[in-house]
């Protein structure tokens, strides 16, 4: 699957801002495919827009020659999550060489806050991942 055909299935509209400061917010269009019973979005797609979010405020901070990879990641749903716009926030508590602690959240079109997660992430070299998958999948 390629970037572009991620971005679709998550419902990726544009990237509103990508902050050298380690900074990121990206807004989705949630699609009632996307749902389970009483139209309500699957916990999963909620989960990936907020780690899309923490992992663009890192490539924002450290350039896009790294990887963001995440190695912990905890997700508290507050109000349930329904077709229609949606924002997902990330921005950076601390980062180390190698090792980056991020948090974000979802909110909805009204500023409702709907899900908050942390993240603790490791930094991949780019060309070392890319190389990785091509071995893996003997592209």
């Amino acid at each position: 699957m390629s970037v572009d055909s991620l971005y679709e299935t998550m419902g990726l509209v544009r990237i509103v801002e990508m902050n050298p400061d380690g900074r990121a917010v990206l807004e989705y269009e949630a699609k009632a495919s996307q749902c389970h019973s009483g139209g309500v979005v699957q916990g999963g797609f909620v989960t990936g827009w907020i780690d899309a979010a923490m992992a663009h405020a890192a490539i924002a901070m450290v350039g896009d020659d790294v990887v963001p990879m995440t190695l912990e990641l905890k997700v508290s749903f507050f109000a349930p999550a329904r077709p229609g716009t949606v924002f997902a926030e990330g921005w950076a508590i601390k980062h180390g060489r190698r090792t980056a602690f991020y948090e974000g959240a979802l909110k909805d079109a009204n500023g409702t806050l709907l899900a908050k997660a942390t993240s603790t992430m490791t930094m991949m070299e780019r060309g070392k991942v890319e190389a990785a998958s091509k071995a893996a999948t003997g592209a």
